[in-house]
């Protein structure tokens, strides 16, 4: 072979590797493709849940707003409250205690 062949080859080699380390690990390269990709699988998950919490928070206002037995049963057990006909016992140091 010819010493110019050998220069091109040579040459030849040397950007074809500066190539391959750009695709691998540049800007826009393979490493940052893998990470976006991660991300965006996190990103996925993170939605499915808020859609998921979405629809509970949707059941939940329809029977807010249609349901008077649920409104009841939240007004009993998240606000305390009691019915016009209940009867309430007061325990002897029994309102100072927390259950827990």
């Amino acid at each position: 072979m010819s010493r110019g062949l050998k220069t091109i080859i040579g040459i030849t080699a040397v950007v074809l590797l500066n190539l391959l380390l750009l695709i691998a690990m540049g800007d826009n390269g393979l490493i940052e493709l893998s990470r976006l990709r991660d991300r965006q699988q996190t990103i996925v998950k993170q939605n499915e849940t808020l859609a998921q919490e979405n629809a509970n928070l949707y059941r939940n206002i329809s029977r807010l707003r249609h349901d008077l037995i649920y409104i009841e049963n939240v007004a009993r057990n998240e606000l305390g409250m009691v019915g016009k006909n209940d009867l309430i016992l007061i325990l002897p140091g029994g309102a100072s205690k927390k259950n827990g």
